[in-house]
């Protein structure tokens, strides 16, 4: 029998000023929220520019317009738990709590980066806080997911991962295989699909023969759901569900959060390039995640006008910090490149036991 198919929808907007008033908790858990989307965004703005000047090399995908994604996901996940994600990580890692200065720094490919600088842009990792990578290859990191999602029944943990893609890797074999596995042991994995409608500029019609991808997980009897990915409380609903499923029942879940990226693909392609019109990006730039957040805070009396401006000022100065620390971080010295290339497997600290502590 198939899993009940969970679904998420945008939280209503309130008919009339006589809904009862926002908690403490609420307008905390609110303004938490905000934080997180506003420093991804006002520090992804500044990436743009930092690599227009050549501070950042190689490729550059930023996250802008999705962040209320990694905002929602990850502010159910406890220290303990683990991530992972594709090449679209700065906003991840800062929603999952790398701090801006190591992020930047690791994109100026300085030695105070979250990798020591060797990882850039598409390749941010910190054990620390159980981000397990941006990953470059396609869906290369999926059976990883499930690797680590046995690794924590094995070892008798309720922690769970969350592993998130675009639409595009759902069209490969690593995908389903992932999937599979995951379903057959009753893995905790949450499988996250960010589909914002292009996979670099090929559109979700164009590439898979169904458009409610979500519904792939119906062929591994998988709990599955659709999400508004604007929607920032949507998101947080979702995911609360299918953390609970992974924690309690070891059981994993796919859900494909319906998005969009404001920018192009990454940095080497226009903003709207020759894929989408101008007309479909302004009336998905109606919705805005942090512009929705802030109207239903507005709405529920728990954001003015000055307390926005003054968020924002702050952010601002943490982000302006962020890059003077990079610039102040030296390179990483000639003989780093050949520091970590092998795993010491003969000590505690460096044996596939120690690493995973």
């Amino acid at each position: 029998m198939a899993k009940r198919t969970t679904t998420a929808k945008a939280s209503p907007k309130p008919a009339a000023p006589v809904a009862a008033a926002a908690s403490d908790a609420e307008r905390t858990l609110h303004m938490s929220l905000l934080r997180s989307m506003l420093l991804q965004r006002r520090f992804e703005e500044r990436c743009a520019e930092a690599y227009a000047i050549g501070r950042i090399g190689g490729f550059c995908h930023l996250y802008i317009g999705q962040e209320a994604v990694s905002t929602g996901t990850l502010s159910h996940l406890r220290p303990d738990d683990y991530m992972i994600t594709t090449y679209r990580d700065h906003g991840q890692a800062l929603a999952r709590g790398l701090t801006p200065r190591s992020v930047m720094a690791e994109l100026f490919g300085r030695v105070d980066g979250c990798a020591g600088g060797k990882g850039g842009s598409m390749h941010m990792f910190d054990k620390a806080t159980g981000f397990l990578g941006g990953h470059g290859i396609v869906g290369g990191h999926l059976p990883i997911a499930t690797g680590v999602g046995f690794a924590i029944k094995y070892r008798g943990g309720d922690q769970v991962i969350c592993c998130l893609f675009g639409e595009a890797a759902v069209n490969n074999g690593a995908f389903h295989e992932s999937l599979n596995m995951a379903a057959l042991w009753k893995l905790p994995v949450i499988f996250i699909i960010e589909n914002n409608r292009y996979g670099m500029g090929t559109a979700v019609e164009r590439a898979s023969a169904i458009n409610d991808i979500y519904q792939r997980a119906s062929s591994y009897d998988m709990h599955r759901g659709v999400v508004d990915g604007q929607d920032v409380l949507a998101v947080r609903a979702a995911i609360d569900e299918a953390v609970t499923r992974a924690r309690t029942e070891q059981s994993p879940t796919l859900l494909e959060m319906r998005t969009y990226r404001f920018m192009g693909h990454s940095m080497s392609d226009a903003v709207s390039g020759t894929y989408r019109s101008k007309a479909e990006l302004d009336e998905y730039l109606k919705r805005d995640p942090i512009a929705l957040l802030r109207a239903h805070m507005e709405e529920r009396g728990t954001l003015t006008e000055q307390v926005m401006q003054e968020l924002d000022t702050e952010l601002k100065a943490i982000v302006q910090d962020a890059w003077d620390f990079a610039e102040a971080s030296p390179e990483p010295p000639l003989e780093a490149l050949m520091e970590n290339v092998y795993v010491d497997t003969t000590s505690d600290t460096g044996n596939a036991a120690g690493a995973w502590s």
